[in-house]
């Protein structure tokens, strides 16, 4: 499961952090940050994937 979520968090960021938060408020936040640019929704979601 955890390959396949960063997989997805690749290709699609927002998905990534959906699947590891929910509809929380880090999802938005990579959502912004993801239409802002692709890169900085990717950097959020590596960082929400790594930090435990």
């Amino acid at each position: 499961m955890e390959l396949l979520r960063i997989i997805i968090s690749v290709i699609i960021p927002p998905i990534g952090a959906f699947l590891k938060v929910g509809l929380g408020l880090q999802f938005w936040i990579n959502l912004i940050l993801t239409l802002c640019g692709y890169f900085p929704g990717l950097v959020h979601v590596i960082w929400l994937l790594v930090r435990k």
